[in-house]
């Protein structure tokens, strides 16, 4: 046997080894164990009991020594391969290349290297050994109480048990079962444990950790027996307790369902407290389903240094940190050998001999892409998904989504209360006085043209409209985060009809050939099935298309494409211009008949020709047709063998970025440069952040605004303070107005003249009250004084335009309850009451000597309007018509403010929660299911957002075929209970029928309830009139409200039976259809104004809150349209 086979044997099976393995040459008693074991357990007997409770296994030797070892050499899988990777054990391609022997050539001179068929065998023989070895390895990891939880590692162990998934009965005993394997096959060979359950409360079983005996390990397992099921999954709460212990090395979390805390919170958390201290963290996902919660523990191990284990019943997203490094190393060798085998296949002799350059190429180019690590069925068929839209690029979707689309441009909505600065040339004073009105009113604003306007602040407007704002920025980032993930991160949005690929396959992208063939498999998987046709171009200095022409993208063309894609093979430099040409004038040659084209192209480099003249060609050939080119960059570090080919040109990444710019730009396409940390730049993506600045630049706007105001509120409070004539206070120097000259004092004469006037303007003013008395004939006597005639007083018809007063903050009520106070009626602005009186008619009267009917004299003086067929007279002045225009728009904007506040929220689902007793019930049936994430999703912003907020007492029923509720009587509504009520509603599930009358009998038996909010989406199981006489049987007992909601319900039977049971009870239906429409109507409104009577409009709401508010809306409105009918007929 050769002496490396030799030293490969002895160094696989020896004590040396065995001992870094955590065994000693006498635990070789027990049987035969390879190195991947870090410690043996003895197997419990059919007692299923403490093995270490029985006395004569204590006292042991070989016991006694295993246990020493085991706690002292319990080796990771990271640990482990330090002794056990290829690299340590001299298995890599660099090794074998070593053991060869370079000989030159005396015919030509070149240098060959030599290998032996005996070294090359024993190389592929440790190779083959060393990979039975990893299987082995991870056979063992596998195996028992590892495959459940992991490896534990540690002395001082911490164990925390999240008890809030197992629910039900059979998985509790088998999370019991699978903690007693954990007990007895690894912590019980530690030296301290400490043991904590939690949900939403937790329960620890010791106050500090304790020294591993029969007694503590008797303590654990009479503690797991003992676990109750609850509710919640407060993980935070837990590790704040259990981080006190600094004894501690060592903290195993078992958690089954999603942490109540988002993953930001409890990373940070960890980090901060595990800051300085050498604590080492292993999360076990226990039989979990929720992707939520593997990425959260997953993410938080990674976070913290610790590792991870994911465990499912099913053997379904089973996953360990232990098992990935493993495998991984695994199949590092298995490919290795595998290129081995290849390059070496067919040659026979004593001796392989081969040129280096050979070798290397082998080697080098063809080998390394079996050898490179490959994703997950790599090679296998595509699985084709069908997007569900037309893709769009930022631009085209920009259009519909953008600012300015949805009128929240920042001019847009100042402009109505935007007025330009007047100036007008006084003669008097011959030269231009500037208006300074809004120096007192207004605030100076810088016009998007440069001028300045005069603008009316109005701070309601400009919180709801920073409001809008924040909203649309959350849709650009969820943009954002689509357009950088999956298929996308690398190409784009691919968005034409008809599509070529251009792919570049040089020689320097020998060691990204994965990488390139990894991305073409996920843009065809994701977005070529709705293409009308496409093909693919592999270039390189030669040019090798896929098809002769374009193909229809049907799954079957798809699937012959990806099999071409992987025969890929790297060589040339880059003809990037004869991919270009092949392209336009055989795939494209019919590009002037049809529309939607475009060419993809996925690069490395700089292209082999000169920039000017590939943006010179584009630029022609894209040039009045419906074609762009898009650049997708993708950066990596070239590395060009000494014998390859070199690249007829080479620019560094920044300058091979400029130039695809200058490309695309020419071909009215997009460019993206993405590399392995992700992408760098992207035109889509930066037209939408350039969106979102653009947003935060008009909040910063609106936050100048309203800061100026409030600072001009203060000065104007502070300046009425300043005693005048203070020598101690300065005040800042201002233009002031100049104030008029105070008059002369006046003379004697002057007084007297002053006097005389006076006296004679009374004695004028006295002679209009006074009506002198007149003799009939010339003998009556002149009385001695003047006679004053008494006049009856004189009614006035028209009556003053109230000042009305509305609310500051929306009110939590009914819209009935509302408008008692709030109505156009209670505002006293009904139109006809204020412009018309019983006087106000055109009368005609019939005068005898005409023999007709003659108009009152002044009939024409005053302007008239023809009302249900009766001619009115105006008693009302335009200035009057123009105060009450103004206060009905005032009210106008109050209503249809509080109509977007019933659209916002969870009142739009389920409408406003009035009561402080109440009780939810949800329908869970069978219909209900596509629905349901959208209903828990509202569900849990309604408790946060109206009970947690309003402090409402309150409980949760949900019905199907059978109730279930979430507690026996309302509770009150704190953030320990609303996080226990989220959870729950968290495992709500579609299935069954629809028992309406069990769940309001169930929920009508609760003490001190006041009302029930009823979500369903169609008919109960049982006839409705029975329901609503029991109903009304009930509620003789005490007087409860039931308001009904109606979710995606079609049936009008099953709409007017929840109308009924409404009103029966004195409640009110809700239902959410046309929500959009009413959000976008009454943004409309308060952006365009009320001009237009007929639109925008809101839909017709059905629910009782709606749709009584929306009437006013539209009587408001109509009154609005007359008054200014009227005004011009001043």
């Amino acid at each position: 046997m050769d002496t490396r086979i030799k030293k490969m044997a002895q160094l696989l099976d020896s004590d040396q080894v065995l001992e870094k393995a955590g065994l000693t040459k006498k635990s070789s008693l027990q049987g035969v164990h390879p190195p991947w074991h870090d410690f043996t357990t003895l197997h419990p007997g059919s007692d299923n009991g403490l093995l270490v409770t029985h006395s004569s296994k204590i006292h042991d030797p070989l016991r006694v020594q295993m246990k020493k070892v085991q706690s002292e050499k319990v080796q990771t899988s990271e640990e482990w391969l330090r002794n056990y990777s290829l690299e340590s054990l001299q298995l890599t391609l660099e090794h074998l290349v070593d053991e060869g022997k370079i000989i030159l050539n005396s015919r030509n001179g070149v240098e060959e290297i030599e290998f032996t068929e005996e070294t090359v065998t024993d190389f592929e023989s440790r190779l083959s050994e060393v990979i039975e070895l990893y299987q082995q390895r991870i056979q063992w990891l596998l195996q028992d109480s590892r495959k459940v939880f992991g490896l534990i590692k540690g002395t001082k162990v911490g164990l925390l048990v999240d008890v809030s998934h197992v629910s039900c009965r059979p998985r509790l005993l088998d999370f019991q079962k699978d903690l007693f394997c954990l007990i007895d096959e690894q912590l019980c060979y530690k030296k301290q444990l400490y043991c904590l359950s939690f949900s939403a409360e937790m329960s620890p079983l010791w106050e500090s950790p304790k020294n591993i005996n029969v007694h503590v390990l008797h303590e654990a397992r009479q503690w797991i027996k003992q676990l109750e099921p609850g509710r919640g999954c407060n993980l935070l709460k837990g590790l704040k307790h259990v981080f006190t212990m600094k004894e501690l090395n060592s903290l195993v979390l078992i958690v089954g369902s999603c942490p109540d805390q988002s993953l930001e919170i409890l990373s940070d958390y960890a980090q901060q407290c595990m800051l300085g201290r050498k604590l080492h963290l292993h999360a076990v996902a226990y039989d979990c389903s929720s992707p939520s919660s593997l990425a959260v523990l997953k993410n938080l191990a990674e976070a913290v240094r610790g590792r991870y284990h994911c465990y499912s019943s099913k053997g379904e997203n089973f996953d360990s940190s232990d098992f990935q490094l493993l495998l991984q190393e695994s199949r590092k060798a298995k490919d290795l050998l595998g290129s081995i085998k290849q390059t070496f296949r067919g040659r026979i002799g004593d001796s392989l001999i081969g040129r280096i350059a050979d070798v290397s190429t082998e080697f080098a180019s063809t080998a390394p892409c079996n050898f490179f690590p490959k994703p997950p069925k790599h090679e296998g068929p595509l699985v084709i998904q069908t997007p569900c839209v037309l893709a769009k690029t930022s631009k085209e979707w920009l259009k519909t989504y953008g600012l300015k689309a949805k009128k929240l441009n920042l001019y847009q909505v100042l402009a109505p209360n935007a007025f330009s600065p007047v100036e007008e040339f006084v003669p008097i004073l011959k030269k231009t006085v500037s208006s300074t009105l809004h120096e007192k009113a207004m605030i100076q604003f810088e016009w998007y043209d440069g001028t300045v306007k005069n603008i009316h602040v109005d701070l309601p407007v400009l919180y709801n409209y920073q409001k809008l704002l924040v909203n649309m920025v959350r849709i650009y980032e969820k943009r954002i985060d689509w357009l950088s993930v999956a298929s996308r991160r690398i190409w784009g949005s691919v968005c034409e009809r008809r599509v070529v690929i251009l792919v570049d396959v040089s020689v320097t992208n020998s060691m990204y050939i994965i990488h390139i063939q990894h991305s073409l498999r996920l843009l065809l998987e994701e977005q070529m099935s709705n293409k009308d046709c496409f093909n693919i171009i592999a270039f390189g200095s030669d040019i090798v298309p896929w098809q002769l022409e374009l193909v229809p993208s049907q799954p079957e063309n798809l699937q012959k494409a990806w099999r071409w894609v992987l025969s890929l093979q790297c060589k040339g430099s880059r003809n990037l211009m004869s991919a270009l040409r092949r392209a336009v004038e055989i795939d494209f040659k019919d590009k002037d008949k049809h529309k939607s084209q475009g060419l993809y192209l996925l690069t490395t480099g700089i292209p082999d020709q000169e920039t000017h003249t590939v943006s010179a060609y584009v630029a022609e050939v894209c040039r009045g047709f419906d074609l762009q080119l898009h650049v997708c960059l993708f950066s990596v570090m070239e590395e060009v063998d000494s014998n390859g080919i070199i690249p007829a040109r080479y620019a560094n990444p920044t300058e091979t970025a400029i130039a695809f710019k200058e490309i695309v730009q020419r071909a009215n396409g997009r460019f993206h440069w993405f590399g392995e940390a992700g992408i760098f730049e992207s035109d889509d993506i930066t037209i939408i952040v350039s969106e979102m600045e653009k947003a935060n630049k008009y909040s910063q706007k609106c936050a100048f605004l309203a800061e100026s105001l409030k600072q001009r509120s203060v000065n104007q409070s502070v300046k009425t303070f300043i005693p005048e004539g203070d020598p101690n206070v300065l005040t800042k120097k201002e233009k002031r107005r100049p104030q008029k000259l105070p008059s002369p004092k006046p003379t004697a004469l002057s007084l007297a003249r002053m006097y005389i006037k006076d006296n004679h303007d009374a004695e004028k003013n006295a002679s209009r009250r006074v009506q002198t008395w007149r003799p009939t004939s010339a003998k009556a006597e002149i009385p001695p004084g003047p006679v004053y005639q008494k006049y009856p007083k004189v009614t006035c018809i028209g009556k003053s335009v109230p000042s009305v007063t509305l609310p500051n903050k929306e009110e939590i009520c009914s819209s009935k309850e509302w408008l008692s106070k709030y109505s156009i009626k209670k505002l006293k602005l009904e139109l006809p009451r204020l412009l018309f009186g019983p006087g106000c008619i055109h009368q005609r009267k019939t005068v005898a000597l005409l023999h007709k009917k003659v108009s009152a004299k002044y009939c024409t003086v005053f302007p008239s309007v023809e009302i249900d067929g009766v001619v009115k007279h105006l008693q009302f002045h335009p200035k009057e018509l123009e105060i009450y225009t103004e206060q009905l728009e005032k009210v106008l904007r109050c209503y249809i403010e509080r109509i977007q506040w019933l659209l916002s929220g969870s009142r739009r689902l389920f409408g406003t929660i009035l009561e402080a007793n109440v009780c939810l019930l949800i329908d869970t049936s069978g219909s209900m299911d596509p629905y349901l994430p959208h209903i828990m999703k509202e569900l849990t912003s309604l408790i946060w957002e109206q009970l947690r907020k309003n402090k409402v007492r309150f409980n949760l029923l949900r019905f199907a075929e059978n109730t279930e509720t979430w507690k026996e009587c309302l509770v009150e509504a704190t953030d320990e209970t609303c996080h226990n009520a989220v959870q729950w509603v968290s495992t709500f599930h579609a299935h069954g029928n629809t028992c309406t009358l069990v769940a309001l009998q169930k929920a009508l038996s609760f003490q001190g309830i006041e009302a029930l909010y009823v979500l369903t989406d169609g008919k109960p199981d049982t006839s409705c009139s029975l329901i609503l006489t029991e109903v009304e049987r009930l509620r003789k007992k005490q007087d409860i409200k039931i308001h009904t909601i109606s979710f995606h319900c079609a049936d009008r039977g099953a709409n007017e039976f929840l109308k009924k049971l409404a009103s029966q009870t004195g409640g009110r239906y809700h239902c959410s259809f046309g929500d959009v429409d009413g959000q976008l109507a009454a943004h409309r409104m308060l952006t365009e104004g009320f001009d237009d009577e007929d639109d925008p409009v809101f839909p017709y709401f059905e629910g009782d809150d709606l749709k009584k508010l929306t009437q006013e809306v539209a009587k408001a409105r109509g009154f609005l349209k007359q008054a200014k009918f009227l005004r011009i007929k001043f």
